[in-house]
């Protein structure tokens, strides 16, 4: 199994995953699969596209940090998160999702 590729994806700050949804080279083009990976299993096998809230920040402060930050996924590199699902899903294929109809 090899994820090959990346329908969508969002960095969750609020609930610290990433939101991601995938096609795996055994899935046609009617099937996608979604998960949310916590942001401690990214930082686990290296990975820092997620960049971590700051533990600084005010309660006040946290939702203007929340929406300045809002389009940070538009410059993160797919090809990590690609990197990363390979490397993740091959390790814990138990918690490869179940394949749903697009």
């Amino acid at each position: 199994m090899e994820v090959i590729e990346i329908i969508s994806y969002h960095i969750n700050r609020l609930e610290e995953v990433l939101e991601v949804s995938f096609r795996t080279n055994n899935d046609n083009e009617d099937i996608s699969r979604e998960s949310k990976i916590p942001f401690y299993d990214i930082s686990d096998f290296g990975y820092s596209f997620h960049e971590e809230i700051e533990d600084e920040i005010v309660e006040d402060e946290y939702e203007n940090y929340l929406n300045d930050y809002e389009d940070d996924d538009l410059f993160v590199d797919e090809n990590d998160i690609l990197s990363f699902l390979n490397e993740y899903y091959t390790l814990f294929i138990d918690k490869l999702p179940k394949p749903e109809l697009f």
